[in-house]
């Protein structure tokens, strides 16, 4: 083999490698947890979808997704933060969203790239049309298999004005007699979550997303990624379980990967479809 070729033979197996690895880095993932809590007399299925970014799975119908939600049987189906991007269209999102509440019980909290738009007022309209339930320091309380279950959202917990009063109205009615959920976009105002002069614990349960799992992972070395927004190079809560005390938080790495991305792929980092169980 001549020199020439040799060097085209190794430009094209890189080539064919970082396809491949784009390819799998843009994949979707169920992943499961498993959550207990003496709260619960039985079990309640939760699948939580966050950072869609208007995305697709399959074709612009979200299949993919659709399927794979309705293949996890849940009680219950939860939208966290960006389920928009910051710019472009709301349309599959919203399809999709409508479909969600057509079957499943369902209730949204927005995140950062919602509060980016010229249109937020519009969306958030669109959104409570199809029924979908808007939690931005509100409460939702909700009976499922039997088991009391308090919902909460929060924007963001640092943020001046309006939206850092959120997490104090969510602390003002929260009822620890029920099981509380809090959906708060972004993971490392985990802090801020937990802190409260109320003098009530906190919640059970903190949902977040945001971080995309920090974007380039590397098993055993990077296990939280390279890079993540507002918590900047080598991150420390990009994805997984964390136990405060009685509380835990779960960050899903998301399903962001829109066309933006598509020169900046997901190593190692999949797309997460989060399914969690929780019971005692």
């Amino acid at each position: 083999m001549t020199r020439r070729k040799k060097k085209i033979l190794i430009i094209s197996l890189i080539i064919a490698i970082c396809a491949a690895l784009s390819a799998w880095g843009f994949a979707m993932e169920t992943v499961d947890y498993q959550v207990e809590s003496p709260k619960l007399s039985g079990s309640v299925k939760i699948v939580f979808i966050s950072d869609l970014h208007n995305c697709f799975y399959g074709d612009t119908d979200n299949t993919k997704l659709w399927e794979t939600v309705c293949a996890a049987e849940p009680d219950l189906v939860l939208f966290g933060g960006d389920v928009i991007d910051f710019k472009g269209g709301t349309g599959y999102s919203l399809r999709f969203m409508e479909q969600v509440r057509e079957k499943f019980p369902c209730a949204y909290t927005p995140g950062n790239h919602e509060g980016m738009r010229k249109d937020t007022e519009e969306f958030y309209h669109s959104v409570r049309n199809i029924g979908v339930p808007i939690l931005m320091g509100d409460r939702l309380d909700m009976e499922l298999n039997g088991q009391k279950i308090s919902l909460f959202g929060v924007v963001d917990a640092e943020a001046f004005g309006k939206k850092a009063t959120q997490l104090e109205n969510c602390y003002d009615s929260l009822d620890q007699s029920r099981y509380n959920i809090l959906l708060a976009h972004q993971p490392e105002q985990y802090q801020e979550y937990m802190t409260t002069d109320t003098g009530k614990k906190p919640f059970d349960l903190i949902l977040s997303g945001h971080a995309h799992g920090g974007q380039w992972a590397i098993p055993g070395i990077l296990p939280q990624g390279l890079y993540a927004p507002d918590q900047g190079i080598f991150p420390e809560r990009t994805t997984g379980v964390y136990y405060m005390d009685d509380t835990v938080q779960i960050i899903s790495r998301g399903l962001a990967r829109p066309l933006r991305m598509i020169f900046i792929p997901r190593i190692f980092n999949r797309p997460e479809l989060s399914v969690i169980t929780i019971g005692n």
